[in-house]
């Protein structure tokens, strides 16, 4: 077999066998197979798709390129792990974990970086000085044995094959393709343990699916292979036409985040997390309906038993936890200016992709593979779709530390806003 003639297959529209996409996967894993050539079979991949059948072998080939762990074998209860398929000002993990382990239910997630316009995980902790997200697998488990929670990148014995396709996808303009979309998810959370996965579907402007019907199949697939795997997959369909809460930014995300862990933050944010964690405590039995697990997820944070597991998380993975404590210590951008509305009228339109991207051009995000993030600059937006501004309110506030970048995206935020002299309903956090 050659890496080649499987390229050529997949540009022609041809399935791939398992055999095939085993020998790619390998061939990838091993350094066998070029960047180059891994980077031409993505985008054959997604202007082309795959098939259900071709879909599963290769979410089952990446996660069996590396170590898989039966947490059965080290924890008791239901481990439960998290994931979103990525949106902008998306911090949810940072409250929803935390929450689920405060309510006694093991959270144990493997986390990706950013890619695209879309804010990663990692990313932001990494704004905590000193905390780690290269835990090896032996360190992985103990800490969720030790502690009830970790949230880490992928070990070099885990899912090494979606840890380099995961970086040269957000590179290489092939981010948005179903097959490797959920791929990428599946197969870590099949390598990393979890016998229950609860998968935040982001729809619209801001998300890679944009439209319901094309989350609706990313989801399906995605069920489809916990099943055939033994796991138990519950996916929400969730709202991206405008960010998640109001911060959009490494340091800025995290903040907001510790606002919510304290019973504060914005309302949207806060409702998002709350029924993600009680859907996470239902699957993990640690509830018996969504009600009780709603009320259980704000007994944690109105207690403080959710952020001192925060806490917790921080000191485990080397943090420094007294930034947790005063998120003032939190370096700021060098320029902060706030756009201010230019006109009366209630907000119709607030493309989160727009914003996404404009951020990626301040430097909170990659524009290639390897480059550095810049935790401090970023957005905080001041309203929201159906919100009513009068002219001279404050719409968004910039944080940046380039000058010139900070001109640069004066205008395209600007854009991301559109009016209407009519009152407009609000967007719903979830459609089903």
């Amino acid at each position: 077999m050659r890496a080649v003639d499987i390229i050529i297959k997949k540009r022609d529209h041809c399935e791939l066998s398992r055999e095939e996409i085993e020998f790619f996967v390998r061939g990838f894993t091993t350094g066998h197979i070029p960047d180059y050539q891994v980077s031409a079979w993505a985008m054959a991949v997604l202007l082309n798709g795959m098939t259900p059948r071709e879909t599963t072998d290769l979410t089952l080939a990446m996660a069996q390129s590396g170590e898989v762990l039966d947490m059965t074998d080290f924890v008791k209860g239901v481990v439960v792990d998290k994931h979103s398929t990525g949106g902008v000002g998306d911090k949810t993990s940072l409250v929803v974990l935390p929450v689920a382990a405060a309510c006694g239910l093991p959270a144990g997630k493997m986390s990706g970086r950013g890619l695209g316009f879309s804010g990663g995980t990692l990313d932001k902790l990494e704004s905590i000085p000193g905390y780690r997200v290269d835990l090896t697998t032996g360190e992985f488990i103990r800490q969720l044995v030790e502690t009830g929670i970790v949230l880490s990148g992928q070990s070099r014995d885990l899912a090494p094959a979606d840890g380099k396709l995961y970086a040269l996808r957000d590179v290489t303009g092939t981010v948005q393709s179903m097959p490797l979309i959920a791929a990428s998810i599946m197969s870590k959370k099949i390598a990393a343990g979890a016998q229950a996965v609860m998968l935040d579907v982001k729809v619209g402007l801001g998300a890679f699916m944009q439209t319901l019907e094309d989350a609706r199949a990313l989801a399906g697939i995605m069920v489809s292979i916990g099943e055939l795997v033994g796991r138990r997959v519950v996916t929400v369909l969730s709202d991206m036409n405008q960010p998640l809460g109001e911060a959009v930014g490494n340091i800025l995300e995290v903040r907001e985040a510790l606002d919510a862990l304290h019973g504060g933050g914005p309302q949207d944010f806060r409702e998002h997390c709350l029924v993600i964690a009680a859907h996470m405590l239902m699957l993990g039995a640690a509830a018996p309906d969504l009600v009780t697990g709603r009320r259980m997820a704000e007994q944690a944070v109105d207690s403080g038993a959710a952020l001192e597991k925060f806490r917790d998380l921080v000191r485990a993975q080397g943090g420094d936890v007294s930034y947790v404590d005063d998120p003032e210590k939190f370096p700021k951008a060098k320029f902060i200016e706030t756009l201010t509305a230019d006109r009366n009228g209630y907000v119709s339109k607030l493309d989160a992709r727009l914003i996404g991207e404009a951020s990626v051009a301040l430097g909170a995000g990659r524009a290639q593979k390897g480059d550095r993030i810049d935790h401090a600059v970023g957005f905080v937006v001041h309203h929201k779709i159906g919100d009513f501004v009068e002219r001279g309110q404050p719409l968004l506030t910039v944080h940046a530390n380039d000058a010139a970048k900070q001109a640069e995206v004066r205008e395209s935020v600007r854009a991301a806003f559109g009016w209407s002299e009519t009152p407009v309903p609000p967007l719903p956090l979830f459609y089903e």
